[in-house]
């Protein structure tokens, strides 16, 4: 039978030949021996008690890279598990927030596509609990041959109900492989997590700081879109269309060389212009600062996303820069 190829919404020239690679890696011998890699994500001390005890606050933690702990409805959901400490021949530039051992029983998995720096096999075989894997549809194949069972595949727009939140797989512009032979065989994209109270009578955010939080409190019943890994394209408009987005975890990293990454990854500039078509009140940076999957560097994604953000008067409130192993707790006490 032959195997199915899955595309991006819009027809885009995917520069993932080899002839290409080729170039880039040659230009980039060059380039990085100009780059200062000296800034790191910084690291706080994880609060294990809590992550291990909260089951009625909504929270966010960033574990790295495209990882994120996030506890919504009583339930703890892990977005690409990668604790690597290494990727390909790159060593991990900061270590996980959560050491993985550390992290609570999970009740969902949520893999947006199955490139390697989003989907590691062994740390998903580490991670305890339950473990309801969603994933892009053309995976689950993959997965039940590495010996798990729980998965559930989605379409886009298609989406399915676990303990009072909807999950719903949207598109992104993108592409996956995990051998030579595979391309394109699973498909990829976000997902938008919708707590039953954001949907009936829906708890609206708001702008202020209490005293005893560092961030802003948001709603007890959040909608929160997890971007995944995307190139900048019009299907964010139609996510922020279907959806009121709460918080957005949009990535940032791994867009240099442009003319190589541009149609799979966002610029930070375009970022937050996918964060303004989202129409989302916060906007959470990842996908920088864990591996050096490209030629950009932390500084200079974090550099470029806050020069951005002046140019077009967005609010400095409204982004949430985490370091590695921060808990934001989204709604009051």
């Amino acid at each position: 039978m032959r195997l199915k190829r899955f595309v991006n919404l819009n027809p885009i020239e995917q520069h993932n030949s080899f002839k290409q690679f080729k170039r880039w890696r040659q230009e980039r011998i060059r380039r990085l021996k100009m780059k200062d890699y000296s800034f790191a994500v910084p690291n706080v001390e994880p609060d294990i008690a809590y992550l291990q005890n909260n089951r009625k606050r909504p929270s966010i933690t960033w574990v790295g890279h495209s990882t994120f702990l996030i506890q919504l409805e009583g339930m703890n959901i892990i977005t690409d598990p990668v604790w690597s400490g290494q990727m390909a021949f790159q060593k991990r530039l900061a270590p996980p927030g959560i050491p993985i051992d550390d992290v609570p029983p999970i009740d969902v998995v949520l893999i947006s596509h199955s490139h390697y720096d989003h989907l590691n096999i062994n740390s998903l075989r580490k991670l305890a609990g339950t473990k309801q894997l969603l994933v892009p549809a053309g995976l689950s194949t993959k997965l039940r041959m590495k010996g798990f069972t729980r998965i559930k595949e989605l379409h886009w727009w298609e989406s399915t109900y676990i303990q009072g939140v909807k999950f719903t797989f949207v598109p992104s512009q993108h592409w996956t492989r995990r051998n030579p032979w595979d391309m394109n065989s699973s498909h990829w994209g976000g997902w938008v997590m919708e707590p039953s109270a954001s949907r009936s009578g829906r708890v609206e955010g708001q702008s202020v700081v209490e005293p005893w939080a560092e961030r802003p409190i948001v709603s007890a019943a959040p909608t929160i879109y997890f971007a995944g890994d995307s190139g900048y394209f019009q299907g964010f408009k139609e996510i922020g269309r279907r959806f009121p987005i709460d918080v957005a975890l949009m990535p940032i990293g791994a867009y240099e060389p442009e003319w190589f990454m541009g149609p799979s990854h966002i610029t930070p500039e375009q970022a937050i212009q996918a964060f303004e078509d989202t129409g989302a009140k916060w906007f959470v940076p990842m996908h920088y600062g864990a591996f050096k999957l490209a030629d950009d560097t932390p500084r200079e994604a974090l550099d470029r996303l806050e020069t951005e953000r002046c140019k077009r008067c967005i609010e400095d409130e409204r982004i949430i820069v985490l370091p590695h192993g921060e808990t934001w707790r989204l709604s009051g006490k």
